[in-house]
């Protein structure tokens, strides 16, 4: 059994802790906490399971680290907290474990990462012999491993467009959403998260990943950004009230330019409630959210992935997928060489051991 660690017990690490306890090949063996009302907790509450683990959290990081563990699910946050979330990735790295975490968007393409995100990395390795997996689902599987994969049945392929459609107001994070993305915010507001260059930031590696894969030369990446006002203020289950006038929708693009064309397009249609741009896409099914991938081509192909978890919640379902897909590599970086892996490296398997197993 590979000794795993859940750093963070937010909306990914309560997922995490879930996931780990669910792995055949994993043992749950610390929980590491920032808040101190959780602090002495137990895992098996934190995750919102219907048992206890005998496994409490701690914010000793210190004294869990020196106890060697061999993996580590860093789960909390690094959109705000970019700087602090680097530092204690390298940490856990320096130590020796396996680190996988959907925390630091631009060491999901850690080729095309800026140095002052990857040599820190690279050098805890070298000291500690630790490994590094960054993914999730959007940057993550359903714009690198999904598409690629689809991308292989077609006879000719001319655009490859990954879509995530989702109406925000089922995703609790407050800062992020009014403050990164701006919704509820005045029309004149700059969001962090739609400045220009930002997009590509968080979305280009994901476009190179792809042209790598594909065989192909980028000319450029070229992002588009469009806006939508409420027309009347409307109250959400999770956040409250957003105004009218307000920002209700965004709608952007990060596109990967080949020979002169869009070819490789990641798109996102982000509301805070459906009656705003109802012109724009929406899920097939009228759902709160939706990860697509459009092959245009002979043929054209089209599949819709819509995940549910904790009461049918879109949101929580698109991060469970994520952790999915991040726990689920751990005994595979386990067996391999220590480094710095992107999901090209990291093969996504079957669900070996997991069919049929009780519910966590």
């Amino acid at each position: 059994m590979i000794s795993t660690v859940v750093w963070g017990t937010g909306n990914v690490g309560r997922l995490a802790i879930r996931a780990v306890e669910a792995h055949p090949a994993l043992k749950l063996t610390a929980v590491i906490v920032h808040n101190p009302a959780k602090v002495g907790r137990d895992a098996g509450e934190l995750g919102q399971l219907d048992r206890l683990l005998g496994v409490t959290a701690t914010d000793d990081i210190e004294t869990v680290l020196a106890a060697g563990p061999r993996a580590v699910v860093y789960a909390a946050s690094g959109d705000v907290r970019p700087d602090d979330a680097l530092a204690d990735i390298t940490r856990a790295v320096r130590s020796g474990a396996v680190v996988v975490s959907p925390a630091l968007y631009p060491l999901y393409d850690h080729r095309s990462a800026p140095p002052e995100f990857r040599d820190p990395v690279l050098a805890a390795i070298a000291e500690g012999g630790g490994s590094l997996f960054a993914s999730g689902v959007d940057p993550g599987w359903g714009n690198d491993v999904l598409p690629l994969l689809l991308s292989g049945l077609g006879t000719t392929v001319d655009v490859i467009r990954c879509q995530e459609i989702f109406d925000y107001s089922t995703y609790d994070q407050p800062d992020s959403v009014r403050h990164l993305i701006g919704m509820g915010r005045p029309m004149d507001y700059e969001p962090m998260m739609l400045l220009p260059s930002i997009p590509t930031m968080v979305w280009g590696g994901q476009v190179r990943m792809m042209a790598r894969a594909l065989g192909v030369e980028l000319d450029e990446i070229r992002e588009t950004l469009e806006r939508r006002a409420l027309d009347t203020t409307v109250t959400t289950r999770t956040m409250g009230d957003f105004e009218a006038g307000t920002q209700g929708a965004v709608r952007f693009e990060v596109q990967g330019i080949v020979e002169g064309e869009p070819r490789i397009v990641i798109e996102h249609v982000t509301r805070i409630h459906a009656s705003c741009a109802p012109d724009w896409p929406s899920p097939p099914d009228g759902g709160d959210g939706a990860h697509r991938v459009v092959i245009e081509g002979r043929p054209r192909i089209e599949v819709t992935i819509e995940a549910t978890d904790e009461g049918e919640n879109r949101s929580a379902g698109g991060n469970a997928t994520a952790v999915g897909r991040l726990v689920g590599a751990i005994d595979w970086l386990a067996g391999a060489e220590p480094g710095l892996y992107d999901a090209l490296d990291v093969p996504m398997r079957p669900a070996v051991g997991k069919l049929g197993r009780k519910q966590p």
